[in-house]
């Protein structure tokens, strides 16, 4: 599944996608920044709450296909206009991290 694909569901919205071709081919889901640096794999979906500057900084360095914030969280407009600049796919959903990662699981 893409990027692009995974923001053509009914559940995800995109934030900033500005590289939608991007192939998901995992999930990790995490909300301690310096766990997930060390544990998230390139080109997963990262399922998170965590909406901050150091998302998109974990996000670039483990180079994830796209950021998955749950539970209906979004990006401040700083946050949003960074994650473009910097090319980092974020998505909001309505689900919790569970549920996304079901979705995903059955999807990619």
């Amino acid at each position: 599944m893409t990027v692009y694909e995974l923001c053509e569901s009914e559940h995800f919205t995109p934030l900033s996608v500005t590289c939608a071709e991007r192939t998901v081919s995992g999930v990790y889901i995490g909300d301690l920044l310096s766990w997930v640096m060390g544990k998230a794999g390139a080109d997963e979906a990262w399922i998170t709450i965590m909406s901050n500057i150091n998302t998109l900084a974990v996000a670039s360095l483990t180079d994830v296909a796209c950021v998955i914030l749950a539970e209906g969280v979004t990006l401040e407009e700083d946050v949003l206009k960074a994650a473009k600049e910097k090319e980092i796919n974020v998505v909001s959903t309505d689900l919790s991290a569970y549920e996304a990662a079901l979705y995903l699981s059955k999807n990619i």
